[in-house]
């Protein structure tokens, strides 16, 4: 699909609610299901990551109903014979939480999905279940496991991808012995990891921090069900909050002040920038104020680093974006994506592994010669929206339909706050 994004002859200005949190969601619809009776989630967005883990609950261990913005999970108490492989479509999330799991259910559990979601490194996985002698297969086609976890000593890099730890902290608590993980340092994502424990918490699972580096996870736990609302998203309201710091006249409603969510960080970063904004019991406002580059450190808040780069271009100086490596191994390779599509319109755009440099340059930025690629990602796409209003230039943009994976109301959503957009 082709999207066209225009800012209106007005001014930018106008609310937006931020949607509710992904990670978040993810979090509290797996926990409902290891339950064993009724949960009610409720500030729900159908996103189709989100999608994908409430279909895998049902196909694992769970009766799950849907409503306009909420689930009821029923959690059956046991794992139920798969009669066909779990389909996590895009989301990483979903496949690297769910493979620990998979390893309780007593049976082979073959995962699929779809763009470049069996490309991404499961590694840590493999070696984990290599060590155990316990089956691990991974192609382009899928990936099956089979074998149980034994409880223990564990020992990851704690510069992997958070989810891996996240994966484990859900299925060992459920083993009959006690277990420990040891992150080698660095830590990064440590926001994620405490993420998982604070919904696993609500849920009557528990384990804690014995120093920075080391988990332990007390065995033979159980999660039991409860209500749960999820909060609004910093990660996506990064859009909408780089639009109002560049233009003003933006109020972002539904975050919560206290959160353990990284991507949070974006409210630092802008203010670092020189954004203005207030806080107040309706939500974070924007008013217009120049912005100058400063140094972002990416490693607790990867997801921020498509927008970032567009909020580059849209200060004084030099922005450099450090820590960014996780950002190649995405739905797409975000570094190289959007300095292609940032460099299209006259952006200054330069990266050499993990470090990005951006020079601000709104001013020379130019109508590109054609159309913009989305990438099939979902931030690729919304980071360029970001850039359209920001700037005044209209873009039309290529898999503009990627916004489904994780914000499916994004575009109707922008429109109250200028944004006109054209469907093709």
């Amino acid at each position: 699909m082709l999207v066209t994004i225009t800012r209106s002859p007005s001014k930018i200005s106008g609310t937006i609610t931020a949607p509710p949190s992904k990670s978040m969601a993810h979090r509290a619809v797996l926990c409902a299901a290891l339950a064993e009776g009724r949960s009610h989630i409720t500030n729900l967005e159908f996103s189709k990551d989100i999608s994908a883990t409430l279909g895998a609950a049902a196909q694992l261990c769970a009766r799950v109903r849907t409503g306009a913005d909420d689930a009821v999970v029923e959690g059956l108490g046991h794992f139920v014979p798969l009669a066909a492989p779990v389909d996590c479509c895009e989301s990483g999330s979903t496949l690297r939480f769910l493979i620990p799991i998979a390893s309780l259910t007593g049976q082979a559990v073959s995962f699929t999905g779809r763009g470049r979601l069996m490309e991404r490194p499961q590694s840590v996985y493999e070696a984990l279940y290599r060590e155990q002698g316990l089956r691990f297969e991974q192609s382009a086609a899928g990936l099956t496991v089979e074998g149980a976890l034994t409880p223990g000593e564990y020992r990851l890099a704690g510069n992997v991808s958070s989810q891996f730890i996240s994966g484990l902290l859900f299925a060992l608590p459920l083993l009959s012995g006690n277990s420990t993980l040891h992150l080698i340092p660095p830590v990064e994502s440590r926001s994620y990891i405490d993420m998982t424990r604070s919904v696993q918490a609500a849920f009557g699972v528990q384990s804690h921090w014995l120093d920075e580096n080391t988990l332990a996870i007390p065995g033979g736990q159980h999660y039991h069900p409860c209500d749960y609302t999820v909060e609004g998203d910093y990660s996506q309201a990064a859009f909408p909050a780089v639009l109002g710091a560049a233009c003003g006249g933006v109020t972002i409603t539904g975050l919560a002040p206290e959160t353990l969510q990284g991507d949070a960080a974006i409210l630092d970063i802008l203010r670092r920038c020189g954004a203005v904004f207030t806080r107040t019991a309706e939500g974070i406002s924007f008013e217009k104020a120049p912005l100058h580059g400063v140094d972002i450190d990416l490693a607790d808040c990867p997801d921020l680093g498509p927008v970032l780069m567009v909020l580059g271009l849209l200060c004084e100086g030099t922005t450099v974006i450090r820590n960014a490596e996780r950002l190649r191994l995405k739905e797409s390779d975000r570094i190289a994506a959007m300095e292609a599509e940032l460099r299209a319109v006259g952006g200054l755009v330069e990266s050499e592994g993990g470090t990005i440099t951006v020079q601000g340059c709104a001013d020379r930025l130019h109508a590109p010669a054609g159309v913009l690629h989305g990438h099939n990602d979902h931030r690729v796409v919304m980071s360029l929206a970001v850039l359209a209003l920001s700037t005044g230039i209209p873009l039309t943009v290529d898999d503009a339909e990627a916004i489904t994976k994780s914000w499916p109301n994004f575009f109707e959503a922008i429109k109250p706050l200028g944004a006109e957009v054209e469907y093709a």
